[in-house]
Formats: C-alpha cells, structure tokens, sequence
C-alpha cells in the first residue's frame, strides 16, 4: 500500500483546519504557507474535500476554508476516500488480465487465494481508519504521540488490535 501525496496533504490540510478550531477559517494562502504547498495545489486538495463534504468555502474578506462538520464526527477513513482510491476495489482484478483471456479477468479470478489477503488487508485498515477521527489527530501535543491502535479499538470492538497481533504472527 502506498500513500499518495494527495492522500498526505490532504489530511494534512484536515488536521490544520481542525486544529482552527470550529468556524475559524483559513486562507488557502495559510494553509499551504503551513504546510509548504503552493496555492494553487492547496487549492486541488480542498476541492476534492469541498466536493466531499468535508470542507466549506467562504468568499470575502473574512472568508477561507473550515471544517464542514465537527472533527469528531470525520472518520479519517471518510478523508481517505475522498482523496484517493480504495486499497482492494472492485475493479482490482481486471488490472491482472492476461492477454489470451481479453473478455475475463485475472487467469485465477475463480480460484485465488491472494485476493483473500488484499480484500482482508482492505478491511482492517478500513475498520482502522473508521475508527479515527480527525479531532483525535488534532489534540496530539507537539512531540507527543496517540496510540491510534487503542484508540481504533476501543471504538469497534477491539477488532484493529486482534487484526494487528494476526498480522505479527500471534494467533487470536
């Protein structure tokens, strides 16, 4: 899995809106100026969340960007769809065609036990990120750290941490 850079300043540009406060807008200017895009790229990434719903725009002097919603009630799972692609779509398998099976998909479509890992790794992060909100990622202190795992946790039902302990080889 890689993160775009979409996906990273995006969120980033979240998280900065978040840590405004409620109402308090920003400048595209102050937002890139913090996060060290230009204008006109900070401006991409807040119309993809805009058209999202996850951001509204102001116009006028005292105008800019703000959160849309509360930062506890943006899942961070929510952001990441927005900005970019699911880890396991239901297009996943058409990319592996081969050339001699032009009107199927991928040579094992009926018989794979690789697809099991990917759609299995999409709903742990899945489950993960839905369990982590935007406000969660705004009360970090500087030089502090959340542990995200519990906190993921804690709101579905402990599922992130079984998922993580299978993945380093404990058994559940």
């Amino acid at each position: 899995m890689k993160i775009t850079a979409l996906e990273e300043y995006g969120l980033r540009c979240m998280v900065r809106l978040a840590k405004a406060g409620s109402g308090q807008a920003l400048s595209l200017a102050e937002i890139g100026e913090v996060e060290g895009l230009s204008i006109p790229y900070t401006g991409k990434l807040l119309a993809i969340l805009r058209e999202a719903g996850l951001v509204s725009a102001e116009r006028g002097r005292y105008g800019g960007y703000s959160l849309a919603l509360p930062a506890s009630q943006i899942r961070l799972k929510r952001i990441f769809d927005a900005l970019g692609e699911p880890i396991f779509g239901s297009g996943h398998c058409e990319r592996y065609r081969t050339s001699e099976r032009e009107e199927g998909g991928c040579l094992h479509e009926h018989d794979c036990s690789v697809r099991d890992v990917w759609s299995s790794f999409h709903k742990m992060i899945g489950d993960f990120l839905q369990g982590v909100t935007l406000e969660d990622l705004a009360r970090r202190k500087p030089g502090g750290r959340l542990d995200l795992f519990e906190l993921a946790g804690s709101r579905s039902g402990g599922n992130e941490s079984q998922a993580v302990n299978v993945a380093n080889g404990a058994t559940a």
